[in-house]
């Protein structure tokens, strides 16, 4: 009876119709065993990856059900963005730098612009108006107005210190590293001493679910999920170079747009459908928590791994991203300073992805 069980639990993993991507891994090494070209590799890399990371934020839900809503909360945290971190890593070892920093880029925007977009959007067609706590959304701005203020002092500072490679824009941006970690590490503290925080949402009974695993079974499900992510991340990257030189398409746009879709499509769809359900704080949170996570968390841990690959990647972005990032937060904490949201709202947002994108896209590689 024991497979049956396993079955069972295999089934229910496949209620979702994201996770029946996952025909994609065995395509993908298809493709690379054939020589079916780096275009197909890319595509099927990056179709795999999508449910592999909705399997990460499966397990790290279940093993949130055995430690309790505090350390589930500072799962999420430390989890929640492992897809893109590990594609990052991957990119930073084949020197591969200004996609990881468009990736970190493209990550905030996608969360501040499409994701809570999408989600006040739908939400507000289904539910009209719809409120959450105006408190938690000045503590958002004030931490986002942090990250932007964070990203782009070494950025502007940068060209009086010296070269982009000097040692000294390297301490520069590894200070500025060392700060965000710290209030990253006081938010977690923070998580651990009240039910909500603007850093780690903590799971809750709409967001966090066991799906019947033991923690045995979670923990063996985490790990094949991130072994899956790490190969299929090789590839993408891989082939990333011939797909850009091939398609015409700039590294800097798939870094922007493309991998963090891919890393995030999951949670992404998480923060939809709360909002959907009329749990508009929730959704919220999601949306803002991911973008603060990987400024204060990401962003300065590939920093240090960055120097230890012999790779060293500095916290200096171009104008482009400066004023796309600031824009997004600036509409993002406009939107949510009166506590309510609507539709129109969602579209705004929305509209204001899309037009970056259209930049970001027509930008020469």
């Amino acid at each position: 009876m024991g497979w049956l069980d396993g079955m069972r639990k295999i089934l229910v993993l496949f209620q979702k119709p994201i996770n029946w991507l996952i025909v994609a891994l065995p395509f993908a090494l298809f493709a690379e065993i054939f020589h079916w070209g780096d275009f197909w590799i890319f595509i099927l890399s990056c179709i795999g990856i999508v449910p592999l990371a909705g399997l990460i934020g499966e397990a790290t839900e279940s093993l949130a059900v055995y430690t309790g809503p505090k350390i589930g909360g500072l799962l999420n945290a430390t989890l929640g963005n492992a897809a893109e971190l590990i594609i990052t890593l991957v990119a930073i070892q084949a020197g591969l730098i200004e996609l990881v920093k468009a990736s970190i880029t493209g990550s905030i925007l996608g969360n501040l612009l499409l994701v809570l977009g999408a989600s006040i959007f739908l939400g507000g067609l289904r539910h009209g108006v719809q409120s959450f706590d105006r408190r938690q959304a000045s503590n958002h701005a004030i931490l986002l107005i942090i990250v932007v203020i964070g990203l782009a002092i070494p950025s502007l500072f940068s060209h009086s210190i010296g070269p982009d490679d000097s040692i000294q824009v390297e301490a520069l941006s590894i200070g500025v590293a060392i700060v965000l970690m710290i209030l990253y590490a006081l938010g977690l503290v923070y998580t651990l001493k009240t039910a909500k925080s603007p850093i780690s949402y903590p799971p809750t009974e709409t967001h966090t679910q066991n799906h019947g695993f033991t923690k045995v079974e979670a923990l063996v499900l985490l790990t094949i999920s991130t072994l899956g992510v790490v190969w299929l991340s090789e590839m993408l990257v891989g082939a990333v170079e011939h797909v850009v030189s091939n398609i015409g398409v700039s590294e800097f746009f798939l870094g922007i747009i493309l991998i963090p879709l891919v890393g995030n499509v999951a949670e992404h769809l998480v923060a939809v459908q709360v909002a959907l359900k009329n749990q508009m704080e929730l959704s919220v949170e999601i949306a803002v928590s991911s973008s603060l996570q990987i400024a204060l968390f990401v962003a300065p841990v590939l920093v240090f791994v960055s120097l230890l690959m012999g790779n060293p990647l500095t916290l200096i972005f171009n104008q482009f991203e400066l004023i796309a990032l600031i824009a997004a937060v600036v509409v993002a904490a406009l939107v949510s300073s009166d506590g309510e949201s609507n539709w129109l709202e969602g579209v705004a947002l929305i509209g204001v992805y899309l037009i970056l994108g259209v930049g970001f896209f027509l930008l020469p590689s």
